[in-house]
């Protein structure tokens, strides 16, 4: 039916968490046909391209890794180095070296009905021929670049987080990071006690609450070697992550757990800044809780303090060759340039063109409302899954993952299973499934805040509020339901 290998042949798009979740679940399976195709030179999806000063994990290390794969972390809230190390160690202990293609992008791929096979279009002009397709690409990956006015013509160095820049010496240098997301709040404690002067610019302020991150100590790592410690706090974290998520209710003003979140987020501010009441005007948000993403840590109020970091609470007007023009037009000298302006979440596979049956592209079903049958499956889109698709933004991301992967290996199982070529949702499912998530955000922070999670229309198109859990057992309960599967002519 699919060769010599009897299972069919998948393509990964990506050698992120996403890429290995899905290699990993199906090698664990015994479908050993296929290939990893990873744009960048290193696997690490985000965590290879994210090397800004101060890049860090948000989710405890030890949830934020693979039930599989338990690691002797150094912190509470790993670095982007130990935590793409702790991807390529993953690479070399599950043999997955040789299935990777490193500096390969996916630039297209078309779905041909006679055959119930994907042709890839690779870069350097090759073609690549699978029976199911596999989207680990993420959603916070094409960064979102400004278009002030007079950017092109600033003559010092000029780069967003997401493509850092690492040969430019920032001591002494005087800086200015425009933005105060998650990149943001990271780089600047982190770059503030060498930088000369540090200028920060904020459109508008994000809900801050501390980490409580540190360095393990020997006593600690030693705890955390035992199994059955490890075990028993991933269990006790999940259990807060998905109590707290509990009908959507963290996210929704008005319910205890949302009001208890607000309360600490405003406690938090009142003892950084009881000596800086001026500051804690600027940084004290007034849309509801939490809005936008949350942002945890412990460094980014105290470094506002210091002597030589000023904030400034308004966008950018435009650039000079040699500053930054705020929107009140005052105009301040930098060396340096950085744009944590964030990225295109709502752009889904924006650098890959994915044909459908007919001739349909994605991005036409879509019609910039992206959307997805458990943000996985798409109704003219046979055997295609993307992990981390639309709708998917929530819980313990790598948990999601390895659901998702969990529903691609469960369609390639049946189609085995049954001897047909073809694994497609229902489109019933997918339009009941988008209509049931797009009720759940009503209430919600989301809706009422400016934030990435919206398309256009203002729909919120990248969140999943109920926990990782949650979502697992419904990827689990309604694979088999939701899938339709025929066998290609003459097979």
């Amino acid at each position: 039916m699919f060769g010599k290998s009897k299972s069919p042949t998948v393509a990964i798009i990506g050698a992120g968490f996403g890429g290995l979740s899905a290699a990993i679940t199906l090698q664990n399976a015994g479908i050993q046909d296929f290939t990893l195709f990873e744009a960048s030179t290193r696997v690490g999806g985000t965590w290879w391209d994210n090397q800004y000063p101060g890049c860090e994990v948000d989710v405890p290390s030890h949830m934020y890794s693979f039930p599989f794969k338990r690691h002797d972390w150094t912190r509470t809230h790993a670095k982007q180095a130990e935590l793409h190390a702790y991807l390529e160690e993953t690479v070399v202990d599950y043999g997955l070296a040789p299935k990777i293609r490193l500096g390969v992008p996916v630039e297209r791929a078309a779905w041909d009905e006679s055959t119930h096979a994907w042709t890839l279009s690779l870069g350097h002009g090759e073609t690549f021929v699978c029976h199911v397709l596999i989207s680990a690409v993420g959603f916070l990956n094409v960064p979102q670049y400004p278009s002030w006015p007079g950017l092109e013509r600033f003559e010092g160095p000029k780069f967003h987080t997401a493509r850092w820049e690492h040969q430019h010496d920032l001591a002494g240098r005087t800086v200015a990071i425009v933005g105060t997301g998650s990149s943001a709040t990271q780089i600047v404690p982190t770059i503030a006690p060498i930088v000369k002067r540090l200028h920060l610019f904020q459109r508008e302020p994000g809900w801050v609450l501390p980490k409580g991150d540190h360095d393990f100590t020997p006593d600690e790592r030693r705890k955390w070697r035992s199994p059955l410690r490890y075990r028993w706090e991933r269990i006790k974290g999940f259990w807060s992550i998905e109590h707290s998520s509990w009908r959507g209710n963290f996210w929704k003003p008005g319910t205890r757990v949302n009001t208890l979140g607000k309360a600490a987020a405003l406690a938090y501010l009142d003892e950084v800044f009881a000596d800086r009441p001026d500051l804690k005007a600027l940084v004290t948000p007034k849309y509801a809780y939490p809005g936008k993403r949350p942002i945890f840590s412990s460094d980014f109020y105290p470094a506002l303090k210091r002597p030589n970091v000023e904030l400034i609470p308004r966008a950018v007007a435009r650039v000079t060759a040699s500053g930054i023009v705020d929107v009140d037009g005052t105009e301040r000298k930098v060396d340096v340039l950085v744009m944590a302006t964030g990225f295109q979440p709502t752009n889904y596979l924006a650098r890959v063109e994915v044909v459908g049956v007919g001739g349909q592209t994605l991005k036409e079903y879509w019609n910039d409302e992206p959307r997805g049958f458990l943000g996985t499956t798409v109704p003219g889109f046979p055997n295609f899954f993307m992990l981390y698709g639309p709708g998917t933004n929530g819980g313990e991301i790598v948990t999601s993952l390895l659901a998702q992967s969990g529903h691609a290996l469960r369609a390639i199982q049946r189609m085995m299973r049954e001897g047909t070529t073809a694994a497609e949702v229902k489109p019933f499912w997918a339009d009941v499934w988008h209509a049931w998530l797009q009720d759940g955000m009503r209430g919600t922070a989301w809706t009422t805040s400016r934030n990435y999670f919206k398309n256009a229309a203002g729909k919120i198109v990248t969140q999943w509020p109920y926990g990782a859990q949650t979502y697992r057992l419904l990827t689990r309960l309604l694979s088999g339901p939701s899938l339709t599967t025929r066998k290609r002519e003459g097979a």
